[in-house]
């Protein structure tokens, strides 16, 4: 499976890692981790990509929920804006609002691989299944298990920080340890931050 971190309208870069990597198949499972509309001019063309390879077949491409794919971030980084210039009526916007609250906040691979957008909750022990019973299906809060799978980011240092972004904290490896162990993984994947 490849798993592929923010598309953010890069519609371009889309379709070149398709090109590179060939189109979803039954030997080519993608996940695309969130965080697909916003910043570039061509995030309806990203999403509307993405969701008709989905429906080609719901076992060729996934997709988890990021921090951007909610309404507060969307007005904000023009997600809104790009969907009403493209399209006069704003029951669009909606369709794609409610599309978003759909979407899982994570993926276990094997049992030993968990993906998500952003990171682990704040709070220690947690399990899960206790992500698993998160209420996905509205527009993130500002704080709690959803909020910190979607915002969260890793630290070299220990224990939990402030987040630079505000929302959620930041968490050390000693906390990504603890939750891979009391859960029995390997490893977590995430995205929601640029690397070189």
């Amino acid at each position: 499976m490849t798993v592929c971190g923010d598309i953010h309208g890069q519609f371009y870069d889309l379709l070149n890692i398709f090109k590179i990597n060939n189109n979803p198949g039954p030997k080519n499972k993608y996940l695309f981790n969130g965080d697909f509309v916003d910043r570039g001019s061509f995030s309806v063309e990203c999403i509307m990509t993405l969701i008709a390879w989905k429906c080609v077949n719901k076992d060729f491409l996934h997709m988890t929920r990021g921090n951007h794919e909610a309404r507060q971030v969307n007005l904000i980084y023009g997600f809104k804006g790009e969907v009403e210039a493209k399209f006069k009526d704003n029951g669009v916007y909606e369709a794609f609002s409610e599309f978003f609250c759909c979407l899982p906040l994570g993926y276990v691979i094997n049992k030993k691989v968990m993906i998500v957008h952003g990171g682990l909750p704040v709070s220690d022990d947690v399990k899960l299944n206790d992500i698993r019973t998160i209420k996905r299906f509205v527009e993130p809060p500002v704080s709690g298990p959803m909020c910190d799978i979607l915002w969260a980011d890793p630290t070299t240092t220990p224990g939990r920080t402030p987040s630079k972004r505000g929302a959620s904290m930041g968490f050390g490896p000693d906390i990504s340890e603890n939750f891979l162990k009391t859960n029995g993984l390997e490893l977590l994947i995430r995205s929601h931050e640029v690397k070189q």
